[in-house]
């Protein structure tokens, strides 16, 4: 990847009430795309409210290009159902890259991003310190859709060997 600057990884955690798209539950699995970038957490058999907990890890060239959530129902001989989509709004935390995390403790926050019209954020979210390193806890709403949504943590990963961007 060319004139890469990190690596962003997203904890995918949970759904949380996603929409029935099979009788009376889903087989939910997310797509994580940035660019030409896509990647996908593995399927839940028959639940509206998934346990993922999965990792996936996108090379960040642009840090403005969009983050999209998309969550699928997993149809064995049809097109999989569409169950929701959100971005995933990463400048407020690339905002803060570069803090100096070294005299900081567990669970001290950086900064507060609160629900607005420009990001998917269910409730506020908070940008803390964890195990030494910078995360932000989220609660996405699902767009286009009636009700859902996921929970994630984002991660920067430095590759440049800076943690200036």
């Amino acid at each position: 990847m060319e004139n890469l600057v990190g690596l962003l990884r997203i904890r995918v955690k949970r759904g949380i009430n996603l929409v029935s798209r099979d009788s009376n539950t889903s087989d939910p699995f997310v797509v994580v795309t940035m660019g030409s970038q896509k990647l996908k957490t593995r399927g839940v058999e028959n639940s509206c409210n998934p346990e993922w907990d999965d990792e996936l890890t996108l090379g960040i060239n642009d840090p403005n290009q969009p983050v999209i959530l998309e969550v699928f129902d997993k149809d064995t001989f049809t097109s999989h159902d569409t169950m929701g989509d959100a971005e995933i709004d990463i400048k407020p935390f690339f905002e803060v890259q570069g803090t100096d995390v070294q005299e900081l403790s567990d669970g001290t926050e950086i900064h507060r991003v609160k629900p607005s019209g420009d990001n998917c954020l269910a409730k506020e979210s908070r940008i803390i310190i964890s195990n030494g390193k910078i995360v932000q806890d989220m609660i996405l709403k699902l767009r286009n859709v009636e009700s859902g949504e996921v929970e994630v943590q984002i991660e920067w990963i430095d590759v440049t060997g800076s943690s200036d961007l």
